[in-house]
């Protein structure tokens, strides 16, 4: 690999929300790598080449029907082959060093990229045209719902990776108030161009947090996957919503909000665990308008959001002596259906039952799907309640 420092060019800058600028680019096999600069940064528009000799990216897995859920499984057998918890210095998302070829060329603030070996894609529906015969990207949601045994689909789509920072470790709740914010506008960006390929179906930015979760790479990192379904999960939530009412966000959010299990609350978002929460830890995170997507949030939400979150995170790291493992998963109402009923939210939850003490999903929660709860919601509110409280504001 060429020696990064000597081969760089300058990006055009697009100016989004809060300063931030976006700077798009690709890698060297073609993938789509887009810098997020901070406001104020101390980065340039220049960006080292990507000089890496990279062969073909894997075909696109194919999605199989489990008839007896109507749940859509996507095989991608070149999953197998990802990074495994590699030392620091071959650390696969930190800038390339002549010793390091990884996946970002140059020095970031925050950098999103086309994942090397996706779980969906890197084939969009419009592509298949022209690919392999037996490529059969999904026709509609109709044919997605359609009977029948053996039915397959290519698992068309997009996962992206989106690096919070150059450093090694860390996480969401590791970052400055400014790089959250910077975060923030990435996400809200890439919702938007996301939704807007052919065939995506739903958008879902997350991030998993610690080894016990299964995370292979220390460095602070989220996804982003876009689907070219429904999720199994929030399929459930338009019936419920149906069942119960297109206000159900906010009847739900004034009914936590009158109760006792509110953790943080502000001028545009409220956190709170859940009526009836599953995991030991489980927090539920709401702006109190109604908004599809973080492409929809406004200016003013998610410049509180920046400080909110990260006041919930390290509030989530005060409970015990050591860092909380957790999946934060931002729910986004489907691309195409729901968006006036179903609302962005953040469902935080670990398995963390006590410092010492996991909860495992066995027969009842995992092959039945009856949950057990093993902390009262009340009680663990309280506990977070505290821990929030002693973040100091000066902090974040």
């Amino acid at each position: 690999m060429d020696d990064p420092a000597t081969s760089a060019r300058d990006l055009p800058g697009e100016a989004l929300g809060a300063g931030v600028v976006k700077r798009p680019t690709r890698l060297a096999d073609g993938r789509d790598l887009i810098y997020y600069d901070d406001p104020g940064t101390t980065l340039g528009p220049g960006r080292a080449v990507d000089a890496r000799e990279l062969g073909p990216r894997p075909e696109t897995a194919t999605m199989r029907r489990d008839v007896l859920t109507g749940d859509w499984v996507s095989v991608a057998a070149a999953r197998q082959n990802r990074a495994f918890l590699p030392p620091a210095e071959l650390d696969p998302l930190a800038p390339q060093t002549p010793t390091n070829p990884s996946e970002i060329p140059s020095q970031y603030d925050v950098a999103v990229f086309e994942n090397k070996s996706p779980s969906f894609g890197p084939a969009l529906a419009e592509a298949l045209g022209d690919a392999p015969a037996g490529a059969d990207a999904p026709r509609d949601l109709d044919d997605l719902v359609a009977p029948g045994l053996g039915r397959t689909r290519t698992s068309v789509g997009r996962c992206e990776v989106v690096c919070f920072s150059p450093e090694h470790s860390g996480s969401f709740g590791s970052l400055s108030r400014t790089r959250a914010r910077t975060v923030i506008e990435a996400w809200a960006d890439r919702t938007a161009a996301l939704s807007a390929l052919p065939g995506i179906e739903q958008v879902f930015p997350f991030e998993n947090r610690g080894e016990a979760i299964g995370v292979t790479l220390p460095h602070p990192h989220g996804q982003i996957y876009a689907y070219p379904y429904i999720t199994p999960r929030t399929t459930s939530l338009l019936a419920s919503i149906d069942r119960e009412g297109p206000d159900l966000f906010e009847r739900i959010l004034a009914f936590e909000r009158a109760g006792e299990r509110v953790i943080l609350e502000g001028e545009h978002w409220t956190a709170f665990v859940p009526f009836a929460a599953r995991w030991p830890i489980e927090i539920h995170l709401l702006p109190h308008r109604h908004v599809a997507d973080f492409a929809a949030t406004t200016d003013a939400e998610r410049d509180e959001l920046a400080p909110l979150y990260l006041r919930l995170l390290r509030g989530l790291d005060a409970l015990y002596d050591s860092p909380t493992p957790y999946i934060a998963a931002w729910h986004q109402a489907p691309v195409h259906r729901g968006r006036d009923t179903a609302r962005l939210h953040l469902q935080l939850t670990s398995p963390r039952r006590a410092a010492d003490k996991l909860k495992f999903l066995a027969g009842s929660e995992a092959a039945m799907g009856a949950w057990i709860g093993d902390i009262p919601p009340e009680s663990a509110a309280a506990k977070l309640r505290e821990a929030v409280a002693s973040i100091p504001e000066e902090t974040l």
